[in-house]
């Protein structure tokens, strides 16, 4: 389709977080009209940009009205109501990706169902919505297990790892009734999939990258992952048929294990621009954002080839007190290298703020430099060494 459309926004982005507000630094290079519809008018996205509804994706009277103002409506989020948008599609609006893709997201059971379905390695699993669902998964693959949310949880938010039958009542006294329990697999590293798709076809992927996770939260990205080039196949492959399946337009993030005896398996999945793939901003030739823009859009996707032979990406969150990383910005710039991206979020402990990415040559100098300089930020011990 023409970017340039009889409505006056050619995509609006459901949601105004700071994956809609990088999204929108792309669409200002491509000269792109796009609008968001954020909760509040504080959001991350809403504070830079002027063309803002405010408004909830649930609530039907500001979804029709925001998308009679856009030609194509995409997501920075799953915080949606699959039946509104189904409806709304089956009305003519056109959502990218798609309801039903949306529907496979928001729901993980969907998920193991739609992998189960294609034949992508995962772990074992079943639906559960009682404690004895649990105990009888965990009677055929041995405790302990990892019982989860079906809907709504991330960053580690809505999991447990349930070790005995006598800690069952405890780990699910705060989950809600509809859960998966999964088994339990040995964990040699997590890594990143992300590829983007346009609705005629052309696929492109950005190499695999490794993931470090604390406490269920990504913290560190690294290229290269150092994985064997039959995995990286496997999850370029994976991750093609599910976005095929679904006829995912935009990015696609498949987040994976990989297990101490070398396999690969899908953990979990998203149909939007995703932190795994803030490292393509300046490490790859084209970043996550302007090619989910393409793909909404069924523009030519953009290369997805490394800019350096390493690229080291730190999250940055709001340090235990209190504290505002932007106080501490000059010394974090003085970090040769240090590319910093800061949300616009007001500070508190654990909060996503920001990250670093640095490229060089050599994985261990970049990684130590991202990390310093993220360290600066957050005001951790570790920068106060290097002062």
């Amino acid at each position: 389709m023409s970017p340039r459309a009889s409505t006056p926004f050619a995509c609006g982005i459901i949601g105004a977080g700071q994956l809609a507000r990088m999204t929108l630094q792309a669409a200002i290079d491509l000269d792109l009209p796009v609008a968001i519809l954020a909760a509040h008018p504080a959001d991350s996205a809403a504070r830079v940009w002027p063309h803002v509804e405010i408004g909830s994706p649930k609530d039907e009277t500001a979804l029709r009205r925001f998308a009679e103002r856009c030609a194509v409506l995409t997501f920075e989020h799953e915080l949606v109501d699959p039946d509104l948008l189904d409806r709304l599609e089956s009305e003519g609006v056109r959502f990218r990706p798609p309801a039903r893709a949306i529907a496979v997201v928001v729901d993980k059971r969907a998920q193991r169902r739609l992998a189960d379905r294609l034949g992508i390695p995962q772990p074992a699993w079943s639906p559960a919505t009682s404690p004895e669902d649990v105990v009888a998964f965990a009677r055929r693959h041995g405790w302990p297990t990892v019982v989860k949310a079906a809907r709504g949880g991330y960053d580690g938010r809505g999991v447990r790892l349930v070790a005995t039958p006598d800690s069952l009542a405890t780990a699910l006294s705060d989950l809600p009734a509809e859960l998966l329990v999964e088994a339990f697999v040995p964990i040699a590293a997590e890594v990143s999939q992300v590829i983007a798709r346009r609705p005629s076809g052309e696929v492109v992927a950005w190499p695999l990258v490794e993931t470090v996770q604390r406490d269920g939260v990504c913290t560190v990205l690294r290229y290269p992952s150092g994985m064997p080039a039959e995995l990286e196949r496997a999850a370029r492959e994976a991750a093609t048929a599910i976005a095929e399946a679904l006829d995912v337009a935009g990015i696609l993030a498949m987040e994976c294990f990989v297990t101490t005896d070398g396999a690969l398996l899908m953990n979990e999945l998203a149909f939007r621009p995703h932190n795994t793939g803030h490292w393509t901003i300046e490490g790859t030739v084209t970043s996550q954002f302007e090619n989910h823009l393409r793909g909404v859009l069924d523009l030519p996707l953009g290369r997805t080839e490394p800019t350096a032979p390493a690229v080291c990406t730190v999250n940055v969150f709001g340090p235990a007190d209190g504290s505002d990383p932007r106080d501490r910005l000059a010394r974090a710039l003085a970090v040769p290298g240090a590319r910093i991206h800061l949300y616009g979020k007001e500070p508190r402990p654990g909060r996503k703020l920001g990250h670093v990415t640095v490229l060089g040559d050599r994985p261990d100098e970049v990684r130590k430099r991202a990390q310093l300089a993220a360290d600066i930020l957050m005001a951790n011990s570790t920068a106060e060494a290097h002062r």
